[in-house]
């Protein structure tokens, strides 16, 4: 009988530190039970880059979208342009998008602008909105009560570190919430309190690799198949078997990923 197989549900394949082996990171990925990923769009100039890798390989889908870091370098990118761009059929979510006030690479409005356009996009296709947020709790709040008023929209929060208060408010909006390697790390004790309050049909997990591999693999390059760590540590949380959590987090993945065909999650 073959066991469920886990979603890197976020990931950044076509960054230059898998030059030369993103087939490689693919076999191992497979090998360790991952049966799909999704490489996630930063910068819409570089999205060729992106879509490419997501073409190579039947078990990787992408994105389209601007990192928060990039909504003042990239040219202004209107709603319209990621629908259209949205179109590919490899293309199965919207962003990554959002607000980040930690290292504020790009002014706090154009954040927001560019937010607001993915919001947009998000609720015309029907494609999942893919939010970064960080030390932006309340702008983001604000955004997402205000723009589900308007028309709701599907969404998770990846990476997510923020606070109870926030996961508490997504949820309630319907969001999901993605974790990461972080929630593996032994300073992480709040973060896994949150995690464990996170309901389980409302859960995904993912690597953000190349960075913040989890534990027992911190300090090197991350990659998609190490999100069996991170799974592995949710279902301790959970107190759940590795297998539950990866039917869950599986099932929540296709539920929220609709574009994504249910067969395309299988070994190769």
């Amino acid at each position: 009988m073959s066991l469920p197989l886990l979603v890197d549900s976020h990931c950044h394949l076509d960054f230059p530190d898998f030059n030369g082996e993103v087939g490689d990171v693919v076999a191992r990925a497979h090998a360790a039970g991952v049966g799909l990923m999704v490489t996630i769009s930063t910068k819409v100039s570089e999205w060729d880059r992106v879509r490419a890798v997501a073409e190579r390989f039947p078990h990787v889908f992408c994105t389209v979208g601007i990192h928060p870091h990039e909504a003042d370098s990239e040219p202004e990118t209107h709603a319209a342009t990621l629908i259209e761009m949205a179109r590919h059929p490899k293309v199965v979510g919207i962003g990554e998008t959002g607000l980040d006030y930690y290292y504020e690479h790009a002014p706090r409005e154009a954040q927001k602008r560019a937010f607001l356009a993915h919001i947009a996009a998000s609720r015309e296709t029907g494609l999942p909105l893919v939010i970064h947020t960080r030390e932006a709790d309340d702008d983001t709040a604000d955004i997402l009560r205000t723009e589900m008023a308007k028309g709701t929209f599907p969404a998770l929060l990846h990476c997510f570190t923020s606070s109870q208060q926030l996961a508490d408010i997504a949820l309630d909006l319907g969001l999901y919430i993605s974790l990461s390697g972080i929630v593996t790390f032994n300073s992480a004790k709040a973060l896994q309190e949150t995690a464990r309050s996170i309901p389980l049909d409302r859960l995904l997990v993912e690597t953000d690799s190349p960075y913040l591999a989890p534990i027992p693999k911190r300090g090197k390059r991350n990659e998609p198949g190490f999100v069996v760590h991170t799974a592995a540590k949710l279902a301790e949380i959970k107190g759940i078997s590795a297998d539950a959590l990866a039917s869950a987090t599986t099932a929540n993945f296709l539920r929220l990923f609709a574009r994504v065909p249910a067969d395309a999650v299988k070994r190769s």
